[in-house]
């Protein structure tokens, strides 16, 4: 893991990142890595009426703040919550140009048997902007019929605090049953447990370049 310098988070949604993969943000940034996130959607289409649509915006700009992610290196969309679909090609044209700026050497990114219609079209775009990096799939138990843990980070206390403070930023979203600070640990012990640490995250491996 020490070649990689420069990782790129790719989201489809505000929160889908630090859901996925937040503890190995901070991980990552506690590091010294540079770590760039990237979110396709505020979703201002599916907040309730009476907030401000740029709520899930203002969130995560506090929640990758705190996993250690600059402000500079976090990038902001608005596609269409649910109709990512019909965007693809402007949604490739942009992961192209973000390849371009950034040159990434790992990308995180959804995982190929994630459900949602957003989700499976940012990984299906991330594969052909991509195809010349390592990519790891994050896990999202909720939207997974089937996850391949092939591949595992090892993680410390500091990490999955972090994570769970981030998390703790989505004021607007605390009604999810995923949002949780019990629900996170767990998670995380369980895949610590596979590999004999106290935490980690588990990821699917999609393209290794050494």
């Amino acid at each position: 893991m020490e070649t990689f310098k420069k990782i790129l988070i790719l989201a489809p949604h505000t929160d889908d990142g630090e859901l996925g993969c937040g503890a190995t943000i901070h991980k990552f940034s506690s590091e010294g890595r540079e770590v760039f996130y990237v979110a396709f959607s505020i979703c201002t289409k599916s907040l309730p009426a009476h907030m401000h649509p740029m709520t899930l915006a203002n969130e995560v700009k506090k929640a990758t703040e705190i996993l250690g992610v600059k402000k500079e290196n976090l990038i902001l969309f608005d596609f269409d919550v649910r109709n990512f679909p019909s965007h693809r090609q402007e949604i490739l044209e942009e992961m192209i140009k973000l390849n371009s700026s950034i040159k990434p050497d790992l990308v995180l990114m959804p995982n190929v048997n994630d459900i949602h219609q957003d989700h499976q079209t940012i990984y299906a775009e991330g594969l052909r902007a991509f195809k010349q990096t390592t990519i790891l799939g994050y896990e999202l138990p909720w939207n997974n019929l089937t996850f391949s843990t092939n591949t595992f980070i090892r993680l410390d206390e500091s990490n999955i605090k972090q994570k769970v403070a981030a998390l703790n930023e989505y004021k607007s979203q605390s009604s999810r049953t995923y949002l949780n600070e019990d629900f996170i640990r767990s998670l995380a012990r369980t895949r610590g447990v596979q590999i004999g640490t106290q935490y980690a995250e588990a990821f699917e491996l999609v393209r290794w370049i050494i």
